[in-house]
């Protein structure tokens, strides 16, 4: 972008390339499931799902803190002049120690991780092993190129792993292949071939965001002396600094990932034998009205940080309040959208897409598109107070209505515990964007 171009027009120009590529990304995640769902007993698509929400509760809690840790910091040093690679340091050395740790606690779980949760499958089990392991060097590549603005790498990547993933689940839907082993390797095939992009990515290196005005550089370091106490210091981005930031966006993914699977995973826990795991797909499917905007919003999350903390290191308030306000109406219109489109059609286009043998409830598909969008604009006040550097704070706000949520899921006497799921969901998504909306209000 040319100098003294508004940043907002780098927002903007970011989130709507990353929309292309992760829109295709979400509907090819669709096919996946979809393809899996037709091919396979309801059984074997339950531990399919069981799999996937393993898979991505572990990956997006260990890792997702570093990549919104690199997404920040890079944006930052870039916006104040930074120079160095300590913050690259620092990020891989708590991404490599967060890998040991989940390997050794998977490795010693062995048994209720395969026996209990799996089922006895020893596929399923190793395919976890793989595939979490796999994702540490994926969401390191995603914060690297988030916070250097090279978008068109990042939905590369992740258009590449949705693209892998889904030819497994295709192979055995035309005849290739057969079982589902075949359909769960593509989770952990994805991640590793997806990072065909990273070798490009660092050969040519960080390309450099916008540089900031005279006077923008000026506010810029003057901010610097005032963190670093000293004039002309630049503040340091040290181990604990970062792992303190991290530690802290770690207990939001943990609250995130028990908003989107804690109900499939409960529901299958309370219920016995084959019938638990086919009542957790269902239930997976369900939630899928909800998780397939994620994709998408995937674009607006991965540019907003990196704009938002440009704009506070440059002192720029209006400009801030603006881009909260364009993604929270955008959100608002979407999730409006959607919530028509279920009240319509919403149980004849599940049946079609899914097929099986429950009947999809219109009022609960109702209750999880408005759910998904107070979700979403949750998930975007969050970004902007770790952009103004209150992750603990929006931390508290995270966990006090995850818990509300999970306590909610386990209140005996509900009959249907599909629409237990689908509003203890719009609940927890209330008092979650209730909570922030609150404290994002306050931080200004």
């Amino acid at each position: 972008m040319p100098e003294g171009e508004p940043q907002g027009g780098s927002y903007g120009r970011g989130a709507a390339i990353l929309s292309i590529g992760i829109g295709v990304t979400g509907l090819i995640t669709y096919a996946y499931f979809a393809l899996a769902s037709h091919t396979l007993s309801e059984s074997d698509y339950g531990g399919i799902t069981l799999l996937w929400s393993a898979v991505f509760v572990t990956v997006s809690v260990l890792y997702r803190p570093v990549e919104q840790l690199l997404s920040r910091t890079i944006a930052d040093r870039a916006a104040r002049g930074g120079t160095g690679n300590s913050h690259l340091r620092v990020a891989g050395t708590i991404q490599l120690a967060l890998g040991i740790v989940f390997a050794i606690a998977a490795l010693a779980l062995r048994g209720p991780l395969q026996d209990d949760l799996f089922g006895g499958s020893a596929t399923l089990y190793w395919v976890l092993i793989v595939a979490v392991l796999a994702y540490a060097v994926s969401y390191f590549a995603r914060g690297f190129l988030a916070g250097s603005h090279r978008f068109g790498l990042y939905g590369g990547l992740v258009f590449m792993e949705a693209v892998s993933r889904c030819l497994f689940a295709l192979a055995v839907a035309i005849g290739i292949a057969s079982g589902q082993s075949v359909v769960a390797l593509g989770i952990a095939a994805a991640p590793i071939v997806s990072l065909a992009v990273v070798p490009w990515a660092l050969g040519r290196r960080m390309v450099n965001p916008p540089a900031l005005s005279e006077e923008e550089a000026a506010e810029a370091r003057l901010l610097d002396e005032a963190a670093a106490g000293e004039p002309g210091g630049e503040p340091e981005f040290t181990l604990s600094h970062g792992a303190g930031f991290a530690v802290a966006v770690l207990a939001i993914m943990l609250a995130e990932q028990t908003f989107l699977n804690a109900g499939p995973l409960i529901v299958k826990a309370t219920t016995d034998g084959p019938e638990g795991a086919a009542l957790a797909g269902f239930t997976f499917n369900v939630l899928l009205i909800a998780r397939a905007p994620l994709q998408l919003f995937q674009a607006i999350q991965t540019s907003i940080l990196p704009h938002l903390t440009r704009l506070r290191a440059g002192g720029e308030s209006d400009p801030f309040r603006r881009s909260i306000n364009v993604t929270l109406t955008a959100i608002a219109a979407f999730a409006g959208c959607v919530a028509l489109v279920m009240l319509a059609i919403g149980p004849w286009l599940m049946d079609l897409v899914f097929g099986g043998d429950l009947a999809y409830d219109r009022l609960g598909l109702v209750l999880i598109s408005l759910g998904m969008g107070l979700y979403l604009a949750a998930a975007t006040l969050n970004q902007a107070l770790l952009a103004r550097a209150h992750a603990r704070a929006a931390c508290a706000c995270w966990l006090a209505a995850a818990a509300a949520y999970v306590g909610f899921l386990l209140l005996p006497g509900f009959d249907d515990r599909v629409l237990q799921v689908e509003v203890g969901y719009a609940g927890g998504a209330l008092v979650l964007c209730s909570l922030l909306y609150a404290l994002y209000r306050r931080s200004h």
